[in-house]
């Protein structure tokens, strides 16, 4: 059995890409207003939502069970539309010595767009599960702010 690996999923979404995009990349702090399974999210460590060494605090529903952690973004790459959160700490901690989320949107010919995400997870030991809670959770919140930037 595997300790490290990736699981990853593909959305297709109805806003165009750069539009989603710039609501993780440059207005991350207003997701938490966005979905239900964000309980509460806040700068940690630093001045701002952005920078790299910036740690932020999440509180969020996992598997239906709250959980907290920080997280810290690794890579912004606003040309490509794609960044990577490094998530740590809290609950994370508890299962596994890695855990990173990647969201890469990519447009559509026909209008709308595919948000592609990756949890990428090493595993303390071999008994964890892998983390498809996590990318349950991150699905549920990319359709959210689908349907919010569709309404608004």
């Amino acid at each position: 059995m595997a300790v490290s690996g990736k699981l990853n999923t593909e959305i297709g979404i109805e806003t165009p890409a750069e539009k989603f995009f710039s609501l993780f990349a440059k207005q991350l702090q207003h997701v938490q207003n966005i979905t239900d399974r964000i309980h509460e999210a806040k700068v940690h460590q630093g001045h701002d939502w952005y920078h790299h060494d910036s740690v932020k605090e999440w509180t969020f529903t996992i598997d239906g069970k709250v959980t907290t952690c920080k997280e810290k973004i690794e890579l912004i790459d606003l040309e490509n539309k794609s960044m990577t959160f490094n998530l740590f700490d809290g609950d994370v901690t508890q299962h596994y010595k890695i855990l990173k989320i990647n969201l890469h949107v990519i447009d559509k010919d026909d209008n709308g767009a595919i948000a592609n995400c990756t949890v990428e997870y090493e595993k303390i030991n071999e008994s964890v599960e892998a983390p498809s809670g996590y990318l349950d959770y991150v699905t549920k919140v990319i359709k959210d702010v689908d349907h919010h930037l569709l309404m608004a």
